[in-house]
C-alpha cells in the first residue's frame, strides 16, 4: 500500500481525536395521528446520521407501511439504492451503482459474505424479519467493519421489546397475505415476551407462489416464491449485564433458470440457497461515561446447491459453501464534547466450490483471515461544528486453491466535518481512504476454471477512496439533503480469467438529492440520484457485476392518515430515465428504456379491534412492462432478454397482534 497517500488523512484523524480529548439516528417516528421528522445533522447524541451525508434509512414505520415481499419493495422509496428484477434470489442491490458487496454489510452487527457469483443475487436477509435498514454510502466510519470500500449497509432485525406495547410482558403476532400474479401465500408467526431478567423472540416466515407475469403478459420462468425462514433471539439481563443469543435461518428452494439475472433460456433446474447465522452478544445495561462495551462472536454459513444438470460442461451447475467465524470487542466512552469508540475485530472465512468434475479441477478451496483494530470519534462542538473521524489498521491473509499464501497489512482513515452556517442549515465534507485486503471477488467464477487458473504473484490488496460534499436542511416540518459523491475502487478481483489478478479502477460519481415534508397526519418525500459509472475510465454497460450504470433514478412517496376512518393510505412512484449512448451500443446492448411505476396501498384498523390491521396493496398499478434499473440489459451478443419486473400485483393481507 502507498502509505504516502494515507498520511495526510491520518494526520487529520489523529489531530481531531487529540483536540476532542482536550476539550440520533435520524428517523421518522410516529405517534397516533402525528408524523414527526427528526432533524438531519451529522452527529447527535454521540451517533452519526447516515441521512446527513446522502445515505438511506428505511425505518420500522417504512417497513410496516411497505410490507416488502423482497428487497425491490424494501428500497422502492430510495433512489440511491437500485435493485435488479427477477426472483428474490436473483436480485442484486446497488448503492450509487456499486454492488452491495463493496460496502460492509451486516445483519445485527454480524458481517455478511460477499456475493459469490455474478449471475446470482445479493446476499440479503428475509425482509419479513427486518426492523430497520441503514445505508451509509461513501466514507464509512472505522467501526463499520473491515473493507467498507463504498460505505456500509446495516440490517437490524426485530426483537421482543420492539413489539411489546402498553406495558405487556408477552405477546404474539400472526400475519397472512395472498397476492395475485404469482405472489401466492405468505404467512408469518411470532411469539415474544419478557419475564424477570429474560426476554425471548421467535418468528417463522414462509412464502409460496408461482411464476409471475410481466406487464407485457410474458411469464418469467423460475420466479416463483419459495422462501422459508426463522429467527430466534434469547436474552438475559442480570445486574448491569446483558447477554443475547440469536439464530437466523433462511432457505430458498425451487426451480430456477441457470443464470438468474438474465433470460438465456426458459429451462429451469432445481436450486437451493440457504444461510445460517448464530451470534452471541454481550453489552451493558448501565453504561457509564467510560464503560459502554459490546462484545460479539458469530458463526455463519451460506450454501448454494445446484445439481449436475449439464454433465462434463461448466454451465452454472455447481455447489459452493462459505463459512465464517469471527467477533468484535469494542468500548465507547465519553471524551469532551463527544464519544470515542475503540475496539478490535477478526474474521476467518472459508470458501469451497464443487463443479462436479466439469473441469480437470473439481474442488477449489480459498481461505481468508483478517484481524483489525479501530478507533472512531464523534463530536458535537458548541460552535456549530460536528466531526466524525477515525482510523483502523488491518492484517489480512489470503490462501488460494493451489496453496499460495499472501499476507499484508494496511491503514484506513476517514473524516467528515459539518458546520451549521445558520439555524437549520448545515454544510459538510467528508473523505476516506480504505484498505481492503485481498479481494476474493465473485469466487463462483472458479466453477468454470481449470488447472491453468492461478493467482498472480503480483496480486495486491485493493483500496478505495471516497469524497463527499453537501448541505443539510432542517426546518421543523421539512428536511432535505444534497450530496455530491465520488467513489473509486482500485484493485478488486477480476473474473479469475485467465488468472486471478487485480482489475482496473471502478468509479461512481454523481449527486443525490432528497427531501421530506410532514403536515402532522401525513408526509411526502422525494429523492433523485444521478451517477456516472466507469471502469478504467470508460462508461460501463448494463452487464451487472461489481458496478452497473444507473443514469438518473427518482422516487416520490406520500403517506396520509385518515383518523376518522382508522385508515392510512399511501403511494410510491419509481422513475428512471433512458440509458443510451456508445457505451451501450459498442458493447452489444440495446438502450435501457426509462420507466415510471406506481405502487399504492391502504391500511385499515377496525375501531373495535385495534390489534388488527387489514392491508390492500397494488404494485405496478398501471401494469407497466419494464425491467428495473441495475438489471442486466438486453444484449444481442449473445441474445439475452432482461428479466422483466412483475406486472400489476394485488395483495390482501391481515396482521393481528395478541
Amino acid at each position: 500500500m502507498k502509505l504516502r497517500r494515507v498520511f495526510p488523512l491520518a494526520g487529520v484523524s489523529i489531530l481531531a481525536l487529540a483536540t476532542a480529548s482536550a476539550a440520533q439516528d435520524a428517523t421518522i417516528s410516529q405517534t397516533p395521528g402525528t408524523i414527526i421528522l427528526s432533524p438531519i445533522t451529522l452527529v447527535a447524541d454521540g451517533q452519526e446520521s447516515v441521512e446527513a451525508t446522502g445515505g438511506v434509512v428505511v425505518s420500522q414505520q417504512d417497513i410496516e407501511a411497505l410490507q416488502p415481499a423482497d428487497v425491490s419493495e424494501l428500497f422502492a422509496r430510495d433512489s440511491a439504492v437500485t435493485v435488479a428484477a427477477g426472483s428474490g434470489q436473483s436480485k442484486r442491490i446497488h448503492v450509487f451503482g456499486l454492488e452491495q458487496s463493496n460496502l460492509a454489510v451486516s445483519v445485527d452487527g454480524v458481517p455478511q459474505f460477499k456475493d459469490g457469483w455474478h449471475h446470482s443475487g445479493s446476499n440479503v436477509i428475509d425482509p419479513a424479519f427486518l426492523k430497520r435498514v441503514e445505508v451509509n454510502a461513501g466514507a464509512a466510519p472505522a467501526d463499520a467493519g473491515f473493507a467498507a470500500a463504498a460505505g456500509a449497509v446495516r440490517y437490524e432485525t426485530l426483537g421482543a421489546r420492539d413489539l411489546l406495547t402498553d406495558g405487556r410482558t408477552q405477546g404474539g403476532r400472526v400475519g397472512l397475505s395472498y397476492g395475485t400474479n404469482g405472489r401466492g401465500v405468505s404467512a408469518n408467526l411470532a411469539g415474544y415476551g419478557v419475564h424477570e431478567g429474560f426476554d425471548w423472540f421467535a418468528m417463522v416466515h414462509a412464502a409460496r407462489g408461482d411464476n409471475y407475469d410481466a406487464g407485457n403478459g410474458d411469464e418469467i420462468p423460475g420466479s416463483e416464491s419459495a422462501v422459508t425462514g426463522g429467527l430466534v433471539k434469547l436474552g438475559y439481563e442480570f445486574e448491569t449485564h446483558r447477554i443475547e443469543l440469536s439464530y437466523e435461518h433462511s432457505r430458498d428452494d425451487a426451480d430456477r433458470v441457470a443464470r438468474m439475472n438474465m433470460d438465456l433460456s426458459d429451462e429451469v433446474f432445481p436450486l437451493k440457497i440457504t444461510r445460517d447465522t448464530l451470534s452471541l452478544r454481550y453489552s451493558s445495561t448501565a453504561p457509564t461515561a467510560m464503560w459502554d462495551p459490546e462484545i460479539r462472536f458469530y458463526v455463519s454459513r451460506n450454501e448454494y446447491t445446484r445439481p449436475d444438470f449439464i454433465p462434463d460442461r461448466a454451465g452454472g451447475d455447481f455447489a459452493f459453501e462459505a463459512q465464517a467465524v469471527g467477533g468484535v470487542m469494542q468500548n465507547r466512552f465519553a471524551m469532551g464534547p463527544g464519544t470515542i469508540t475503540t475496539g478490535i475485530d477478526w474474521a476467518y472465512n472459508d470458501y469451497k466450490i464443487d463443479n462436479f468434475g466439469d473441469t480437470d479441477v473439481r474442488f477449489h478451496t480459498t481461505e481468508t483471515m483478517q484481524v483489525g483494530a479501530f478507533v472512531q470519534g464523534r463530536f458535537e462542538f458548541q460552535n456549530g461544528i460536528d466531526l466524525s473521524t477515525g482510523a483502523r489498521v488491518d492484517h489480512h491473509r489470503y490462501t488460494d486453491w493451489n496453496g499460495l499464501r499472501k499476507a499484508d497489512s494496511g491503514v484506513s482513515v476517514n473524516g467528515t466535518v459539518a458546520y451549521e452556517v445558520s439555524p437549520g442549515y448545515e454544510v459538510f465534507a467528508g473523505a476516506s481512504r480504505t484498505w481492503l485486503g485481498y479481494d476474493i471477488g465473485e469466487y463462483g467464477y472458479l466453477h468454470a476454471r481449470d488447472s491453468s487458473t492461478f493467482t498472480s504473484p503480483d496480486y495486491e490488496p485493493a483500496t478505495a477512496t471516497n469524497y463527499k460534499l453537501g448541505v443539510n436542511a432542517n426546518q421543523g416540518n421539512w428536511t432535505g439533503n444534497l450530496t455530491l459523491f465520488d467513489t473509486r475502487l482500485d484493485g478488486l478481483a477480476n473474473a479469475y480469467f485467465p488468472i486471478l489478478e487485480n482489475s482496473e479502477e471502478y468509479r461512481s460519481r454523481g449527486v443525490t438529492l432528497s427531501g421530506n415534508y410532514s403536515w402532522g397526519s401525513g408526509r411526502f418525500g422525494a429523492s433523485i440520484t444521478t451517477a456516472k459509472l466507469t471502469f478504467d475510465g470508460d462508461e460501463l454497460p448494463p452487464a451487472g457485476g461489481e458496478a452497473t450504470p444507473i443514469g438518473t433514478v427518482a422516487s416520490l412517496f406520500v403517506d396520509q392518515e385518515i383518523p376518522q376512518y382508522n385508515l392510512t393510505v399511501g403511494a410510491t412512484l419509481e422513475m428512471a430515465d433512458r440509458l443510451s449512448g456508445d457505451y451501450i451500443d459498442d458493447n452489444g446492448f440495446e438502450d435501457h428504456p426509462g420507466y415510471g411505476v406506481l405502487n399504492a396501498y391502504a391500511e385499515w384498523r377496525p375501531a373495535s379491534y385495534e390489534n388488527v390491521v387489514v392491508r390492500l396493496g397494488v404494485d405496478n398499478l398501471l401494469d407497466k412492462a419494464y425491467y428495473e434499473r441495475s438489471s442486466y440489459g438486453r444484449n444481442t451478443e449473445p441474445d439475452v432478454t432482461p428479466l422483466y419486473a412483475p406486472g400489476r400485483t394485488v395483495t390482501l393481507g391481515l396482521t393481528m397482534d395478541f
